[in-house]
């Protein structure tokens, strides 16, 4: 794998947070920053193949926006609420 340096900055409370992480799990700030974004990465892959695969079951269903809204809406009031 070839790495290219980058300059990113950061407040100085995040450095410092950045940097208590890194020394809690033994990694380099680089190892930290590289974790953080894969991780980032990836959630957001999986919720833009969440949301792909909720428009395309709504146009398979005929729904638009405001109909799914609606459906949403009834199904949390029909569920029970939290004591």
């Amino acid at each position: 794998m070839v790495s290219t340096t980058v300059n990113v900055s950061f407040s100085k409370d995040l450095l410092r947070l950045m940097d208590r992480v890194a020394r809690q799990e033994s990694r380099s700030r680089s190892e930290l920053l590289r974790a953080a974004v894969r991780t980032y990465v990836e959630r957001k892959q999986r919720w833009d193949d969440i949301f792909a695969f909720g428009r395309q079951q709504a146009r398979r269903l005929g729904l638009n926006p405001t109909d799914v809204e609606s459906l949403i809406t009834e199904y949390r009031r029909s569920k029970p609420r939290p004591a």
